[in-house]
């Protein structure tokens, strides 16, 4: 046989089998359906409703996962009574789904009804089941608390989702992002759909909310571009997208269209958008590449829910063939436990009187009312898809864990977990680590490719400059200096403080405009500027106090810390002649002259016998005892002692004299120092104590500080407006002391180092800070910027360069400051000096007696020769001896 005949004959075998195989399944879908539609006459009067979005693909899982819960509860049933699923399509519109539970209850007399994915719609049937006595199990996620007192017969049949704005929350904190921008869908202008919990989820980590987009579920095209082109043109890049599945799909196909979903942009989606990402076709995930997702984890998942996402993608594909099998995700899961619980409810037999004496258990069911169903709902205890099923308090317990996902490629990836009390973890078991930080699930891919983590912020295009505030009066001009060219022209503003933050802005990795604006006022009243959104920061000699700290947030400080004291110094010298007998009364110095002369005659009087100097002229020998009298002060003896009597006396004179010339040099040393010791010593308790004035900047909050903490009057603080009066107020005494803060000290004792100086301790008050609003995206990059200049050396710079033009140049007289000068011994000198030219005049007197009134021939021959200095020194000698 040909080859072409085989291939023939084998065809034709295929389609018949494959003819059989199909008639047969026909046979078996058509037994089916005959033994559903006799059961379901057999019990009509047992009816279930349902109302879910068809146009929704979370809708389409619900239906399925309903129709599965009543097979699941028919296939195990003892009896041939079990209730029919009756479905109506609300295609998202809150007034169909009340419609359509009108059309349940009168035409197929549903005696429960379960669906309603929104609380939009859970509230518009909640009324209607009330009215009807019909329990209407809502599995809208976020359904207050108060609506089960309002309408008792409205059942939450989903379990609160809430704790995943807390995992949203940790993933902001883990990568410090300050601000964030949340997006969610708000169909009734009259509820707003957005969770309270955010809020306050968000204010636990330190963040705040930067804007709040509500948006329709159908926006049109020009508006919806229109919204996310005001939020890309901000500067925060953080987004929550709180939405149903399909706004977000519209939100992140025009986000990627408009250059949204590129670098330093993040994106994070909550349960709802992230638990049916898997349902999404290829162009929709390759617009949200990046984005981070919260999606819900049951722990207590039972070994039945391994077979049911099986069945489910069958029961789907039967139903919507022509559409791909997603996961059953949470929605569909809470829906077959919540028609699960309904139907098993509504197959129990009542217990009641007029059950007794029937038979038919349909009938009987028949007889229970809307209020005992209601009744036996809430007292559901069975182990479902999503956990135990449950109420507490008309609850079911919420879920706490969540899985924290990353859109990558044509799908995503499980990154980890986050747990409520717990945080992140890479798996759920018990010896699992727990870590605040998302860190710990390794690498994220962000949106635009990179894989550092983005800022979470950027410069807002178009940006308009930033408008900075600058303090006017300044004590200090080198700090902070305001200046005009001419009136009206753009100010000038110079000094350390914006040298620092100019060098702190040239470290960034963007650029910032800004401008300054000058501002006359007090520090205080410029930071609350900041507050209250007149500027966008503050640049200035602005110190960093508390009660500023309730209002602005300041970046690193820049200065040293510190207030401290400043006093003038004034050494009261005792300028006189005669300062060197101070340290010895009169009567001392007396008997000192006295007992010298008295040892130096005794020791003459036993040496002169042995000693040829002591002899000659008597005038000769007072002045060789008066020599030796006062040299015993300042050596041993000139002359060797012969006798053991001159040595023992000479032995204990050396010893009084040693004791009495330590006595003068300490007592003169304590009398010059003691002083200085007083007068830098000056103390607050002092200055409180004798009510003296103290100066302080007039614009600082140096002022309160000495009222409140240190204690001072208030009449005895005096503000002084420029750093230049401070000397003239300390010298003429208008002041005692005057306060200032530390940077201050540098420049002041600089320009006036001699006769200030610092006493006491320095009290801890903060430095010198920029202040920008709580919570700004530049303070933590400009923080770092002022690190850096510190480490490096720049910050030291900066500081010598806007101080090195008043280096004092009294500053080489410091040394001498302590120093005794000749004008306090010139009364030692003038004693000494005229000693010694009383001497020499008497030298020269005999000298020229004797030369010039010898004999006549000698003089003759020496006429005409005066005597030179040489010949003056040649004869010295000779003239001692006489």
């Amino acid at each position: 046989m040909r080859p072409e005949g085989k291939a023939e004959m084998f065809t034709s075998h295929c389609f018949s089998m494959f003819l059989f195989l199909l008639l047969l399944c026909s046979s078996s879908r058509m037994s089916n359906a005959l033994n559903d539609a006799l059961k379901k006459q057999q019990s009509g009067m047992l009816s279930l409703g349902a109302v879910v979005d068809y146009t929704a693909l979370a809708g389409k899982k619900e239906k399925v996962a309903m129709d599965m819960a009543v097979k699941d509860i028919y296939d195990h049933a003892n009896h041939q009574n079990f209730p029919s699923l009756h479905v109506e399509n609300s295609r998202g519109d809150p007034f169909r789904a009340a419609s359509s539970v009108k059309t349940l209850i009168e035409k197929q007399h549903a005696k429960a009804i379960i669906g309603f994915g929104t609380w939009q719609e859970a509230m518009f049937v909640a009324q209607l089941g009330n009215e009807s006595k019909v329990p209407i199990l809502s599995l809208a996620n976020e359904v207050p608390q108060w609506a089960s007192c309002h309408w008792p017969f409205l059942v939450n049949a989903a379990r609160s989702q809430n704790a995943q704005m807390k995992a949203v929350a940790a993933i902001i904190q883990s990568w410090k992002w300050r601000k964030v921008n949340i997006i969610y869908e708000d169909m009734n202008p009259a509820v707003t759909g957005i969770s309270p919990e955010i809020f306050a989820a968000i204010q636990e980590v330190d963040a705040e909310i930067n804007d709040l987009l509500p948006l329709s579920l159908f926006p049109p095209h020009h508006s919806l571009s229109k919204k996310l082109e005001h939020l890309k043109n901000g500067s925060c890049r953080v987004f929550i997208v709180h939405t149903s599945i399909t706004l977000a799909t519209k939100i992140f196909m025009e986000a990627n269209n408009i250059g949204m979903m590129d670098k330093d942009y993040v994106w994070i989606t909550t349960n709802a958008i992230t638990s049916q990402i898997d349902s999404l076709n290829a162009s929709i995930i390759s617009s949200m590449q990046g984005v981070l997702g919260v999606k819900s984890y049951f722990s207590t998942t039972p070994k039945s829910c391994k077979d049911f996402h099986f069945r489910f993608g069958v029961m789907f594909h039967l139903q919507y063939p022509g559409e791909p099998i997603p996961e059953p995700g949470t929605s569909a899961m809470q829906a077959y436990d919540a028609a699960r619980a309904a139907a098993i409810a509504l197959m129990e037999k009542p217990n009641l009187k007029s059950c007794t004496n029937l038979t038919d258990d349909v009938a009987c069911m028949h007889e229970m009312n809307g209020q005992q169903l209601l009744g036996k709902i809430l007292q559901s205890n069975f182990e479902g898809l999503t956990g135990a099923f449950n109420f507490k308090e008309g609850k079911l317990a919420p879920i706490h864990i969540f899985r924290i996902v990353n859109v990558v490629g044509k799908s995503y990836r499980e990154l980890g977990f986050w747990s409520d009390g717990l945080g992140f973890s890479e798996s759920i078991h018990k010896a699992s680590k727990y870590n605040r930080s998302m860190s710990i699930l390794g690498q994220v891919f962000w949106p635009g490719g990179p894989w550092s983590v983005p800022k979470g912020w950027g410069v807002p295009i178009n940006a308009k400059p930033l408008k900075i505030g600058v303090p006017v009066a300044t004590a200090f001009s080198e700090f902070v200096n305001v200046r005009y060219d001419r009136p009206g022209d753009k100010p000038i503003v110079s000094g350390f403080c914006i040298a620092v933050f100019e060098a702190a802005l040239d470290l960034l990795p963007y650029h910032l405009p800004y401008e300054f604006i000058p501002f006359n006022g007090t520090y205080d009243s410029l930071v609350q500027q900041v507050y209250v959104e007149t500027f966008d920061a503050v640049v200035g000699d602005t110190a960093i106090i508390a009660n500023r700290s309730e209002y602005v947030e300041f970046t690193q400080p820049y200065s040293d810390s510190g207030l401290q004291m400043l006093i003038y110094f004034k050494p009261e010298r005792v300028e006189s002649a005669w300062l060197f007998k101070k340290p010895f009364t009169t009567f001392m110095w007396i008997f000192t002259v006295v007992i010298n002369v008295y040892n130096g005659f005794v020791v003459w009087l036993i040496e002169r016998n042995h000693n040829p100097n002591f002899r000659g002229s008597i005038w000769n020998q007072i002045g060789t005892m008066l020599t030796l009298a006062f040299t015993t002060l300042f050596s041993q003896q000139g002359e060797k002692l012969h006798s053991n009597l001159s040595r023992m006396t000479m032995v204990v004179w050396l010893f009084v004299a040693l004791v009495i010339t330590q006595s003068f040099t300490a007592s003169l040393t304590s009398m010059l120092t003691v002083q200085q010791l007083d007068q830098t010593t000056i103390d607050i308790e002092t200055l409180k104590k004798s009510g003296a004035k103290v100066g302080c900047d007039a614009n600082s909050f140096v002022g309160k500080y000495l009222e409140v903490v240190l204690g001072f009057q208030p009449n005895n603080i005096r503000r002084i407006g420029s750093g230049d009066y401070y000397p003239q107020a300390l010298k003429s005494g208008e002041i005692a002391a005057a306060f200032i803060e530390a940077p201050y000290v540098k420049v002041f004792l600089a320009k006036y180092c001699e006769g200030f100086i610092t006493s006491g301790p320095a009290f801890k008050v903060g430095g010198f800070g920029f202040a920008f609003p709580r919570s700004s995206p530049y303070l933590p990059d400009i923080s770092e910027a002022v690190l850096k200049l510190s480490e490096s050396g720049k910050l030291r710079q900066l500081e010598d360069f806007f101080t090195s033009s008043h280096k004092c140049l009294a500053s080489n007289s410091d040394d001498n400051i302590d120093s005794l000068g000749l004008n306090s011994f010139w009364g030692l000198f003038v004693i000494t000096g005229g000693m010694s030219t009383i001497a020499l005049l008497a030298f020269i007197f005999r000298y020229v007696r004797e030369r010039w009134y010898r004999p006549l021939g000698q003089a003759q021959a020496q006429q005409h020769h005066a005597p030179s200095v040489d010949e003056i020194w040649m004869f010295a000698p000779e003239m001692e001896n006489q």
